[in-house]
């Protein structure tokens, strides 16, 4: 599969800012008491997960390419750090 570097650098930007969301997310979780607003958190939380996760998917498939230092090779390693950072769709709200 030949990489495109466009399509895989907006990819990596919209890693880098759903990665800062999900860290204002928690961030935001721990010192609020309003309900509604943990609900809608726990919601966004998921959806930008599942997100990257598919982004991850898509990682996995560029990287797949035999070059040592690409665009792909970045993309996967951040989408693998970000989830890893944020495996908190089973305990981020139990802190």
């Amino acid at each position: 599969m030949k990489e495109s570097q466009s399509l895989t650098n907006n990819l990596l930007m919209e890693v880098y800012f759903l990665s800062n969301r999900l860290r204002n997310i928690k961030q935001s979780y721990k010192t609020t008491e309003n309900k509604a607003l943990k609900e809608r958190l726990l919601t966004e939380n998921k959806n930008i997960f599942k997100r990257v996760n598919e982004i991850y998917k898509i990682a996995e498939l560029l990287n797949k390419n035999n070059e040592k230092i690409n665009f792909s090779n970045l993309l996967f390693e951040i989408t693998k750090r970000t989830l890893n950072e944020n495996k908190f769709e089973s305990n981020l709200f139990f802190l």
